[in-house]
C-alpha cells in the first residue's frame, strides 16, 4: 500500500536523525513506526508462564513518554484518509 504524509521540516529532521541513529533509509525507518503502532497486543500470558520467574521482564517506558501507538491515537492525523506514497530511487549511472 502507498500512504502519503505531509510533514512539518521539524518533524522530518527528527525522523531522518532518529534513522541515520539506526542505520536506515528514512522511508524504511517511517514504516517501521507504522507497522509497531498497529501490531495487535499479545494474547494474555498462559497460568504456568506467569509462575515462571525466569521469563525476562518487559522493558519500562521511560515516565512521560508515550508508546507510538498512542502517540498515533491522538494524532490530529487520526481518522483522515491519508495516502502515505515515497519516491522511487531512479538510482544512479555507474560507469563500468
Amino acid at each position: 500500500m502507498t500512504i502519503t504524509v505531509d510533514i512539518t521540516p521539524e518533524v522530518k529532521a527528527a525522523l531522518a536523525r532518529q534513522a541515520a541513529a539506526r542505520g536506515r533509509a528514512v522511508e524504511c525507518y517511517a514504516a517501521s513506526l507504522l507497522e509497531e503502532a498497529v501490531r495487535l497486543p499479545a494474547a494474555p500470558p498462559a497460568p504456568s508462564e506467569l509462575e515462571d520467574q525466569t521469563a525476562r521482564p518487559r522493558r519500562q517506558r521511560p515516565s512521560g513518554r508515550k508508546s507510538l501507538a498512542e502517540l498515533f491515537a491522538e494524532s490530529p492525523f487520526r481518522g483522515l484518509d491519508l495516502d502515505f506514497e515515497r519516491d522511487r530511487d531512479p538510482g544512479r549511472d555507474i560507469d563500468l
